[in-house]
């Protein structure tokens, strides 16, 4: 560290859980070359709240319309490797309508409704543990109102 501390910070995501007919609107992308899966998920943009984030993140991801209904849950992890901690807001809400023809972001590869099993079944292949964490805690109720996430401009 030159004269200045180097201050840590989270890198924080917001996710989606869009559950229809016990399927989870899921997607498959490439990271650093390996195909994941994950749900509709990415970065808090700087002046962007976190349900205007879910609701972007879903949208470009997937081409769903997303309507935040619940805080499923906060939770951080520390990727083993890169030794980076991400904070992930999981929140659960319904898909309005989707458009198909809508171009998605370039690293997804397609976007697929798992059940709990089937994403079990690729739990070496998600994106981080949090997401079947955040898909158990949905399944187990897990649900707070969104007016716990309150924006201060």
């Amino acid at each position: 560290m030159n004269n200045i501390e180097e201050i840590w910070k989270p890198r924080v995501t917001v996710a989606a859980l869009l559950e229809r007919d016990g399927h989870f609107l899921m997607v498959e992308e490439r990271v650093a070359g390996k195909r994941v899966y994950n749900q509709p998920a990415g970065h808090l943009e700087d002046g962007e709240g976190l349900v205007a984030a879910v609701v972007r993140e879903t949208l470009e991801e997937t081409a769903w319309h997303f309507q935040p209904e619940a805080l499923c849950g906060i939770y951080r992890w520390r990727h083993p490797q890169k030794q980076e901690t991400w904070l992930r807001v999981a929140i659960a809400g319904e898909g309005l309508y989707h458009e198909p023809e809508r171009e998605l972001d370039a690293d997804i590869e397609r976007v697929l409704w798992l059940t709990p099993d089937e994403i079990r079944a690729r739990s070496n292949s998600l994106r981080s543990p949090m997401v079947l964490r955040c898909v158990d805690d949905y399944l187990a109720g897990s649900s707070a109102p969104l007016t716990l996430l309150v924006d201060i401009e």
